[in-house]
């Protein structure tokens, strides 16, 4: 399974269709909340969410749908990442609801070379969320540093630093 690229392995206009999607509990959104102390209750009150919103239920926080699609393109885009240098823009478009489920495609705006290292370049990435029925939920660009193979090979190849079984 490729884990992450290499600077030389992305190209401009590609894109990357994130697999699998993940469905959005109560319990996620709940448990997201909590740990980052956003505790508006849009969010955590059936009650409120359906008496006094438009939407009349609670909407999954924002920042939990960001971080499941950071999180589903890392196979593809920043498995190999040396950094995430910057997030340029960041649209909630439009609600998501417990039981919605999220996918992500990544497509590559641009790239350069690093200019101050030579083992490393920039990825321009924009990744773009959508629900069970097509709609766009969320989209953000990113720059990315990403290693070049030989950045790779210096420091030991794909797995660098994975204990090998006795024996092999």
């Amino acid at each position: 399974m490729q884990f992450g690229r290499t600077y030389e392995e992305f190209e401009v206009g590609a894109v990357y269709r994130h697999w699998p999607g993940k469905t959005v509990t109560e319990y996620d959104d709940h448990l997201f909340c909590l740990l980052t102390m956003n505790h508006h209750p849009l969010h955590m009150d059936a009650n409120y969410a359906e008496k006094t919103t438009d939407f009349g239920r609670n909407v999954v926080v924002g920042n939990y749908v960001y971080s499941l699609l950071l999180g589903m393109s890392v196979p593809d885009v920043s498995g190999k990442a040396i950094a995430n240098l910057e997030v340029e823009s960041l649209r909630h478009v439009a609600p998501t609801f417990h039981g919605d489920t999220v996918y992500g495609e990544t497509t590559v705006l641009d790239k350069w070379p690093s200019k101050s290292r030579s083992d490393r370049g920039i990825v321009q990435v924009e990744t773009r969320g959508h629900n069970q029925d097509g709609t766009l939920v969320c989209v953000f660009r990113r720059k990315v540093m990403v290693p070049t193979a030989t950045y790779v090979e210096q420091r030991g190849g794909e797995q660098p630093g994975r204990p090998q079984p006795e024996g092999n």
